[in-house]
């Protein structure tokens, strides 16, 4: 078979590693998985409640325009409901972005390190890739504007950034957007947009009223606890959302998601109880990196990636024995670092306390 010549030597998305692999690989009882950046504390209960009602009639398709979830969702955001799109997560809202774009003639801009399946789908799709480092963890906004030219499609732009956790304030987002010509789509990825508590964040809904060449991607994997039943969606102009839509599967969105992230969204008061939970973690990340004299970026997300000025992947093993999955940074871009999700207090007192007995471990003794 003759296969693209750009997927051969393609890798695969590496997942983190799940509880079950890591329990039997160390013969380990209990596992805490601080690698994903999931929701520590689940759903709302009205969403187990919900699905529960809603085992039944399992042989009928999905409904294809998934009408309950885009009401509940427009009228959440104030928006039109033809300003909705939805996906199988919002990795398949990448996906269809790119797959409707992008050829080999044309290029994509992108951030790095960034979210590893902007640059992944454009491969696929044979384009040219263009990485600008990032500035202390930021996006070089004008690095990327000069990096755009008439053969350009998509930027993708990641706030906060995975996986600093860093984001761009509106002020530098809306001049941003002033220079990208009209016709080159944007797409802000806001996956982490629920867990942002920073005053000059941008409100990027109203943004697409003036940018007609704009997309913001959300999604309910994060704060809202729904990584497993994959929903994700898009809002832009509804030309755009008219363009995309018939790159998407039919009925990519099954019956039980659809459920679960209505009732989801109808719950603001969970996720402004996980906001604030969120905030008291971080600080507990943000002392101990202070005691142990360690870099780290102030995170808008419900993650921290710590410089521990050691081998990434080694820190990622030790954690790992000791029961505590989290991220290395070698993959990520960050050789030296590990990107550690926000659990539970009892959680983060735990991987911290492992920490410390790491680092204790590697300092050099004193006789």
């Amino acid at each position: 078979m003759q296969w693209k010549e750009q997927i051969l030597t393609l890798a695969p998305y590496q997942p983190g590693k799940s509880i079950d692999s890591v329990k039997k690989e160390f013969g380990l009882d209990k596992i805490v998985k601080l690698a994903s950046n999931e929701n520590p504390y689940g759903c709302s209960d009205r969403v187990v409640e919900a699905l529960q009602q809603a085992i039944q009639a399992l042989e009928i398709y999905p409904d294809g325009y998934a009408t309950n979830l885009r009401t509940a969702v427009a009228k959440h955001l104030q928006v039109g409901e033809d300003q909705l799109i939805f996906g199988n997560g919002s990795d398949n809202l990448i996906q269809i972005i790119s797959r409707s774009l992008l050829t080999p003639e044309f290029n994509t801009v992108m951030a790095t390190p960034s979210f590893s399946q902007y640059k992944h789908n454009a491969v696929i799709e044979g384009a040219e890739v263009r990485e600008i480092p990032l500035i202390n963890g930021e996006h070089d906004l004008y690095g990327m504007l000069k990096a755009i030219d008439t053969q350009t499609k998509i930027v993708w732009v990641c706030t906060p950034n995975n996986p600093t956790g860093v984001y761009i304030t509106e002020d530098r987002l809306v001049k941003f957007l002033e220079q990208v010509p009209e016709n080159v789509l944007v797409v802000i990825d806001e996956a982490y947009f629920e867990y942002v508590t920073a005053d000059d964040f941008v409100d990027s809904i109203k943004l697409v009223e003036k940018y007609s060449n704009l997309v913001i991607l959300r999604t309910f994997s994060k704060i809202y606890g729904l990584a497993s039943l994959r929903v994700g969606y898009g809002v832009a102009n509804p030309a755009v959302i008219r363009a995309l839509e018939p790159v998407r599967e039919p009925f990519n969105v099954n019956t039980l998601a659809q459920i679960a992230a209505t009732t989801a969204i109808n719950d603001q008061e969970f996720v402004d109880e996980c906001r604030q939970k969120n905030q008291a973690g971080l600080a507990q990340f943000y002392q101990f990196c202070k005691e142990q004299n360690l870099d780290y970026f102030p995170s808008q997300g419900n993650f921290i990636l710590i410089d521990f000025n050691l081998d990434g992947n080694e820190v990622f093993q030790s954690l790992m024995k000791r029961g505590y999955i989290v991220r290395s940074g070698v993959p990520l871009g960050f050789p030296t670092a590990v990107r550690v999700t926000v659990g539970s207090k009892e959680q983060n007192e735990g991987v911290i306390a492992e920490m410390k007995q790491l680092l204790e471990a590697k300092r050099p003794q004193v006789k």
